[in-house]
């Protein structure tokens, strides 16, 4: 459930950045800049969100792996797709 909360954050979090994007941008470029600054931001969240379950919540570096890899993966691969089609229009 938890892994889903924050997946669900995360693609949240990328329509914030894409609502700014076309706010301070005004155009298809912007919004293709707040999709691609997305990514380096979400590994960092993703990161932490990482950290805090091997600190905190008493898992391993094994256990959150995969984990890490799933939750940073979906938003990230939104924000590719949405930057990459943002280009082609």
């Amino acid at each position: 459930m938890h892994m889903l909360l924050v997946i669900t954050g995360g693609v949240v979090l990328l329509g914030i950045f894409m609502l700014f994007g076309r706010l301070w941008g005004g155009d298809a470029a912007g919004m293709t800049v707040a999709a691609r600054v997305f990514i380096p931001v979400w590994l960092l969240v993703a990161l932490i969100n990482m950290w805090v379950g091997v600190t905190k919540a008493g898992y391993t570096v094994g256990q959150e792996l995969p984990i890490l890899l799933v939750v940073f993966a979906l938003p990230a691969a939104i924000a590719a797709m949405l930057a990459w089609q943002l280009v082609r229009a």
